[in-house]
């Protein structure tokens, strides 16, 4: 899998290999990050963890919709006074969220799908190679292979990360 967050000096934190929480409380001193950024949403795909079997059972029998399991982990690292932002997509219901947590230690939280149209008009203005998003292009590919690299993606198979259809 193609991870682009060491190429921008970000540190990468794998669930399945190690406790976030954990981590990340090492990583500050036990102060916890002062922005936390949930941009997955409902597609978490957490597993091994008590509350993601918990969620994935409760969506088996349709009495949950969304599996919370990254936005319950930032409000147990967010520092006291800290910025939850949540870009990511959430379709429903919630369950089991650390509230009282979220309350007490008097976190702001931020949400909303991406403000495209806020940013479309300056995007569009830029000069051309002011922005270079090419490094985070993975495929190109043809209109007609949409529907493959839609699979490809969703499965995280052959380091696809993002894809350019060309009609």
């Amino acid at each position: 899998m193609t991870c682009l967050a060491p190429s921008s000096g970000a540190i990468t934190i794998d669930f399945d290999e190690e406790s976030v929480v954990e981590r990340l409380n090492n990583l500050t001193g036990g102060k916890g990050p002062e922005k936390c950024i949930d941009a997955v949403g409902l597609e978490a795909h957490a597993t091994a963890t008590v509350d993601s079997m918990y969620d994935r059972a409760k969506q088996m029998l349709m009495l949950e919709t969304d599996r919370p399991h990254v936005l319950r982990e930032i409000f147990y690292v967010c520092r006291p006074a800290g910025t939850v932002s949540m870009p990511g997509v959430y379709g429903g219901l919630l369950d089991k969220r650390p509230f009282g947590m979220f309350m007490n230690k008097g976190l702001t939280l931020r949400t909303g799908q991406t403000h495209v149209n806020r940013w479309t008009d300056d995007l569009l203005h830029r000069e051309e190679g002011q922005i270079d998003p090419s490094f985070v292009i993975t495929h190109e590919v043809s209109l007609d292979d949409g529907p493959r690299m839609y699979k490809t993606f969703r499965d995280k198979e052959d380091g696809c990360v993002k894809v350019v259809l060309k009609p």
